[in-house]
């Protein structure tokens, strides 16, 4: 069956770094793309970063932008966001998200909190 493990979250202060990672398995990774989401209390899932299935092209939320980055490596069915320069407005459940025309799977989701 489809499994992810998520990992990497945590607490770190304003302006620091975290890097999140989404091990997969029960699918053909390399044929999905891949997305970061989050949802903050109160507000709705918000789309942070996207990367193809070769791993060639990437997208991101304007409010990431330059400061995020994602990455994938398909032999080892993982997908990272490495995360900088870090705001308390980041705080957010963060989800990996696997896509494939109709199939979609959610990973169970790392806390990350942004606080001083």
């Amino acid at each position: 069956q489809v499994q992810f493990v998520e990992s990497g979250g945590g607490l770190v202060q304003p302006g620091g770094s975290l890097r999140l990672s989404c091990a997969a398995s029960g699918f053909t990774f390399n044929k999905y793309v891949m997305r970061w989401y989050r949802q903050a209390p109160g507000k709705e899932r918000e789309l942070v970063a996207t990367i193809s299935s070769s791993g060639d092209s990437t997208d991101y939320a304007d409010s990431v932008k330059g400061r995020f980055t994602i990455s994938r490596d398909n032999a080892k069915n993982t997908v990272w966001l490495q995360m900088n320069s870090l705001k308390p407005e980041d705080t957010a459940v963060y989800y990996c998200n696997a896509y494939y025309f109709r199939l979609v799977y959610w990973g169970q989701g790392t806390q990350v909190t942004v606080s001083s």
